[in-house]
């Protein structure tokens, strides 16, 4: 199977450049796997779609400002960085932009704090390791000066603005680790939740932190050749007891993004059972594979010919889901980070 057996044509209109300006008002499409078919909906209308058997599983993965603009010591030349993981102290994998210019002994100053870096090493695709030093806490001073990691398709001016620091975010989010976010979960405001807990829905949270494997290109032809980098993931007793009994029960398990799906599917222990765990979610999923703990997923619109729009397939289906998205861009939805969602059940 081909990557580009995973393409559809978007107008870059849809893409959408600014969240709305209430999260809730998003639309949904309403996707059922078994009838082969579809309903536009709106997100405020999630509860009315599950049942006080259902669990809905939330990744509370916060994400941290993890783009940071500097400039070479010696030549004033700018330079960014995006933090992609801390590897040994204050040593870190950053990709970095122009990668060219960033040889190993370059150094890089911060305006606005006192912090200094310097390349210390190589990586492939223009990934270098980055060791920083500053009288302060070093999560401290990019938490103040770094802003948000906005993937590139957002093309505004004012990418980064004081907006996206609250709004690329879930309200749910508490546990600082990620350099994207999972924007299924973006949708969900106070109201909702409110409503969610009135019908009696059931709600557990794991952790994902997203990290450049999630939305790393797919540069493999034969998709059976890509792997999803590892993502440290952890999940509760709590939260592992919860999703058994509703399995167990009858119920199903809703899965707020592909992040969360993948968390779950790495911790299944025995068909349709979890197990509490901590550590890396190394599965990629590809279609064929048999889902053995999610029911139902809840996910905004991917890039076409990415892992994460193989994961939805292998969960709904290529060809019926690549005619979901036909529909979807010919009724105008709004793609990819900031934009609207679907209901896959």
């Amino acid at each position: 199977m081909q990557i580009s057996d995973f393409h559809y044509q978007l107008p870059d209109e849809l893409i959408a450049q600014y969240p709305l300006a209430e999260r809730d008002a998003s639309r949904m499409l309403i996707v059922d796997r078994t009838a082969q078919s579809w309903r536009d909906s709106r997100f405020a209308g999630l509860p009315d779609n599950l049942t006080e058997k259902d669990v809905l599983v939330l990744n509370n993965t916060r994400v941290f400002p993890a783009r940071l603009r500097g400039r070479r010591k010696r030549s004033g030349g700018a330079i960014e960085l995006l933090l992609l993981r801390a590897v040994e102290g204050n040593t870190w994998e950053a990709l970095t932009r122009p990668a060219r210019r960033l040889q190993i002994g370059s150094e890089i100053e911060f305006e606005g704090a006192d912090l200094r870096a310097e390349i210390v090493g190589a990586r492939s695709q223009g990934i270098r390791l980055v060791k920083f030093s500053s009288p302060e806490s070093i999560d401290s001073v990019i938490d103040r000066i770094g802003e948000p990691p906005l993937p590139p398709y957002i093309k505004r001016p004012e990418v980064g603005a004081t907006e996206d620091k609250s709004r690329y975010q879930t309200i749910y989010a508490n546990q600082r680790g990620s350099i994207a976010a999972p924007t299924a979960g973006l949708h969900f405001t106070p109201q909702v939740m409110k409503s969610i807990q009135n019908r009696g829905i059931g709600t557990a949270e794991l952790t994902l932190h997203v990290g450049y494997g999630t939305f790393e290109p797919v540069r493999a032809q034969n998709i059976f050749e890509h792997r999803v980098a590892a993502e440290w993931f952890s999940i509760s007793e709590a939260a592992a007891t919860m999703i058994n009994r509703t399995r167990n029960n009858g119920g199903r398990v809703v899965a707020v993004g592909t992040t969360t799906a993948r968390a779950l599917e790495s911790a299944a222990s025995q068909p349709h059972q979890i197990k509490a765990q901590s550590g890396l979610a190394g599965l990629t999923i590809f279609p064929g594979y048999k889902f053995q703990v999610v029911d139902a997923l809840l996910t905004n619109f991917h890039l076409p010919q990415s892992s994460l729009l193989v994961l939805v397939c292998a969960f709904a289906g290529r060809e019926f889901m690549l005619r979901t998205y036909r529909h979807a861009v010919a009724q105008r939805y709004r793609f990819y980070s900031y934009g609207d969602c679907m209901l896959i059940m």
